[in-house]
């Protein structure tokens, strides 16, 4: 019975890997097929508007990270899901919320920012955490996880930021997705305002999240010797 059981949590470790290998391997492929594409438009096709050439890509592969809080809430990965949940939540809200339903976003110059930060990140993120798995990360690609962000981290939150503001500034003018007085259900919800306080969020959030990973770079790289 005990190898019995045995057996079925190492058929169940073995699944469980598995998974995660093809889950990080294929985020890995989706993103550099989108930096790709961001590279292609600015080179040969810069009268096509970027959001028209990087949509479904960046919608298909950003949302496919709500996963990774599925992850860290099952402990399938051992990271912390409320972290998880903010981090996820913030690159949503901008592609679902922002470019998905509002126009303006899509022309600013905080689109390309954001695609750039974001795909690089990701690209590194996903393949060292796929090597992992697999026992093959090299220390080069660890160090670029764990020292990138001083530059990406910034860049990616201006452009998430601007996105917003331009969104912001065009629900404003056009009333988009508010309701206003009097209704029949006797409610008032104003979007913009909603948007204006996202940003604001930014204030506190982002502070923590920089530091927290300044955190994990020194517990990762301070006494990890290169091979």
């Amino acid at each position: 019975m005990a190898k019995e059981k045995g057996a079925q949590c190492k058929g169940c470790a073995s699944a469980a890997n598995g998974y995660l290998i093809a889950y990080n391997g294929i985020q890995t492929v989706g993103w550099t097929y989108l930096l790709f594409q961001v590279f292609s438009h600015y080179l040969f096709t810069p009268s096509v508007p970027l959001y028209d050439q990087v949509k479904w890509t960046v919608i298909l592969f950003q949302n496919a990270a709500v996963l990774e809080v599925v992850h860290a809430a099952t402990g399938l990965v051992r990271a912390n899901p409320v972290l998880t949940a903010f981090q996820v939540a913030s690159r949503v809200i901008v592609v679902c919320g922002i470019l998905m339903a509002t126009e303006a976003p899509r022309h600013s110059i905080g689109l390309a920012l954001a695609l750039l930060a974001w795909s690089v990140t990701e690209i590194i993120r996903y393949s060292m955490y796929t090597l992992s798995l697999l026992g093959q990360a090299p220390y080069f690609l660890t160090w670029l996880r764990y020292s990138t962000f001083t530059i990406l981290y910034p860049i990616g939150i201006t452009g998430e930021l601007l996105c917003i503001y331009a969104a912001q500034k065009e629900v404003g003018e056009n009333g988009l997705y508010s309701i206003k007085m009097p209704n029949q259900f006797n409610v008032i919800f104003n979007y913009q305002h909603v948007l204006v306080f996202l940003m604001l969020l930014y204030i506190p959030l982002f502070p923590q999240l920089f530091m927290h990973m300044v955190s994990q770079r020194k517990k990762v790289l301070g006494g990890q010797k290169k091979e």
